[in-house]
């Protein structure tokens, strides 16, 4: 056996072919959202099935009109609820979408797409001419990309965006500067009815930038040893003036129009023993968010408690709280004899 044969079956031993698959998806002008859809063969060790969605090669692809963004720094559609946001300048263009499957797996059990379209072109809005945008603090625990002004900072507790201006945010990112991991909190954004972007870990960016693409509401979680020493809320006004929360944590904060959020504020405090949540002494952050008069649908989303994080329990007026004694009932009283 020669060296050269040898050497080709160390790499033939090497490589593993993969079941691929790739496809051109046509789309007109207008901005579109493509959800990875559950898979019956989804793999954790592999992470298989995957998707890319790319430009393709040659005069087929035209960067100056098309733009592709992933909720994921790594560009994979993977899991369920993965997405990407293709905006079309100029159409009709072309999309190349590639399918990569284990080699056993069956075509059947390939991922399915959602090709959703969110704006049509004459829907997308212009940016309005912004006033200067004041200097950010040095440290801030929240960013916001917001319509026509770009990244703006704030601290917990502060709102960032806004209110009143009818600007949208288009993306956010929570990182705490006061002690809080950063694997400890994870928030989501709001894309559509009963639709949120996955959940991403403090210090990542949820959302988009440059794709005129507002959130419409947003959903904030702890985790971990700070889930039992801490409670988080957020209130957000929006651009049809309307105002929800604040809300706790788990909870989606949206408006009943699902207009795009223009300002949010979020808060994190320690739990104080014998105070209850909603009284609790300093926050970490800044002044908690101004309490605000949530609409119906938030009324209803506060009374469904999240299935996958339990919401900290908000007390009515004269009920006991978690911390305060419970009373036991008094023993009944002996029975009196009666006098001859």
């Amino acid at each position: 056996m020669s060296d050269a044969e040898s050497a080709a079956q160390r790499t033939a031993r090497a490589m593993t072919e993969l079941k691929v698959s790739g496809h051109l998806m046509t789309l007109d002008a207008g901005l579109y959202c493509v959800v990875h859809g559950p898979s019956r063969a989804a793999e954790a060790a592999s992470g298989l099935p995957g998707v890319r969605l790319s430009l393709p090669p040659g005069p087929l692809g035209r960067p100056e009109a098309v733009s592709i963004r992933t909720f994921r720094e790594d560009g994979w559609l993977q899991g369920s609820g993965d997405a990407a946001l293709v905006r079309v300048a100029g159409g009709p263009a072309q999309v190349l979408v590639t399918i990569y499957q284990a080699p056993n797996a069956d075509a059947a059990t390939a991922p399915s797409l959602q090709v959703v379209r969110l704006l049509e072109p004459g829907r997308q809005a212009v940016p309005a001419s912004a006033p200067p945008v004041p200097a950010a603090p040095q440290v801030v625990d929240v960013l916001a990309h917001v319509q026509g002004q770009g990244d703006v900072g704030a601290r917990l507790g502060g709102w960032i965006g806004d209110r009143g201006s009818k600007r949208w945010v288009e993306g956010f990112a929570i990182a705490p500067a006061g002690g809080i991991p950063a694997d400890d909190i994870e928030y989501q954004a709001v894309l559509g009815r009963g639709w949120t972007s996955p959940w991403v870990e403090g210090g990542q960016f949820c959302g988009s930038r440059g794709m005129a693409l507002p959130i419409l509401g947003l959903r904030v979680r702890l985790r971990g040893a700070t889930a039992g020493t801490h409670e988080c809320f957020y209130a957000a006004t929006f651009v049809d003036g309307a105002s929800v929360g604040p809300v706790p944590g788990g909870e989606a904060c949206e408006a009943e129009s699902l207009a795009p959020v223009e300002a949010f504020s979020v808060t994190i405090r320690p739990r104080t023993a014998g105070q209850a949540p909603a009284a609790a002494a300093q926050s970490v952050g800044e002044t908690p968010p101004e309490p605000a008069r949530p609409s119906g649908r938030a009324d209803r989303a506060a009374a469904k408690p999240d299935p996958e994080t339990p919401a900290a329990p908000v007390p009515t007026p004269g009920s006991p709280t978690p911390e305060s004694p419970v009373r036991e009932p008094a023993a009944p009283s002996a029975p009196r004899r009666r006098s001859r």
